[in-house]
C-alpha cells in the first residue's frame, strides 16, 4: 500500500500540532511531502466551522487550503460522542467549554456535563465510564476540480470516558478516553500503538486508495500535486 516515486506533495489543513504530528506519522509510509497550512501560507484561511456534521466541516475546510495553496488538501474533523449525552460534544469538541477552549477547559467542562447527569458512573476501577467513540472524517480535495465531489474517508474508535484523566501522551480527550479493549486511554498509549486504532488512523486507511490514484493520475498528466 505504498505511492510509487516521485512524491507528490499534499497539505493538511489544520494549525494543530496535534493533528499534524499524528497524520505525518500515519502517511510516512508514503511517497508524499507533507505540510501543515501553517507552514505552506503565512496566514491560513480562517474557516468558520459552522457545519452541522464532521463532513461538512472537513470539506469547508479542505476546499478553503486547496483554494489557498493550489495544493491537493487533506481536512480533518473529528470529535468525541458521548452516548450519555446525547452524542455531545461532538463537532464542537474543540469549542465545548467556549470558542477558544484549551484541551483542559474542554476536558473540564466534559466532566463536568457528565456529572451533572441524574445517573452516576457504572462499574469499578478501569471498567468505570460513559460509553463514547471518537469519529473521525477526512476530506481529500484536488485543487484543480475545487467545486467536485470531494473524497471522503470515515474512523471511529470505540471506547468510554473515565473520571479521573490518565496519561500524558496526544491531545484532547485522549487523556479520559479508555480505548475498548484495553484498559488503557488513548493518552497512555505510545504513538505507534495509537496509531493501530486511533479514529483517524482508520480513517486514513480507507482513504489510501484515493490518495494513489489520485497521485498517479497527477503524474499521468505531468502533475505534481502542487498549482503553484
Amino acid at each position: 500500500m505504498s505511492l510509487a516515486a516521485p512524491r507528490g506533495r499534499i497539505v493538511v489543513a489544520t494549525t494543530n500540532r496535534g493533528k499534524l504530528a499524528e497524520l505525518r506519522r500515519l502517511l510516512a509510509g508514503l511517497p508524499l511531502y507533507v505540510e501543515g497550512v501553517g507552514e505552506r501560507l503565512r496566514e491560513p484561511p480562517q474557516v468558520v466551522e459552522d457545519g452541522a456534521t464532521f463532513a461538512e466541516n472537513a470539506v469547508k475546510k479542505a476546499c478553503a487550503v486547496a483554494r489557498a495553496t493550489g495544493m491537493w488538501s487533506l481536512a480533518d474533523d473529528s470529535g468525541l460522542e458521548v452516548d450519555a449525552l446525547e452524542g455531545q460534544p461532538g463537532v464542537r469538541s474543540a469549542r465545548f467549554a467556549h470558542e477558544r477552549a484549551t484541551d483542559a477547559e474542554n476536558n473540564a467542562a466534559l466532566l463536568a456535563a457528565l456529572d451533572a447527569l441524574d445517573h452516576p458512573l457504572h462499574g469499578s476501577g478501569d471498567a468505570v465510564g460513559f460509553r463514547a467513540r471518537f469519529r473521525c472524517i477526512l476530506a481529500l480535495v484536488d485543487p484543480g476540480a475545487i467545486d467536485a465531489e470531494p473524497v471522503l474517508a470515515e474512523g471511529v474508535c470505540d471506547g468510554a470516558i473515565v473520571p479521573v484523566p490518565r496519561g500524558s501522551s496526544g491531545f484532547g480527550y485522549d487523556p479520559l478516553f479508555v480505548v475498548a479493549g484495553t484498559n488503557r486511554t488513548m493518552a497512555e498509549l505510545k504513538p505507534e500503538e495509537k496509531d493501530r486504532v486511533s479514529h483517524r488512523a482508520r480513517a486514513l486507511t480507507t482513504l489510501v486508495p484515493a490518495l494513489e490514484r489520485a497521485f498517479q493520475r497527477d503524474r499521468l498528466d505531468g502533475r505534481s500535486g502542487r498549482r503553484h
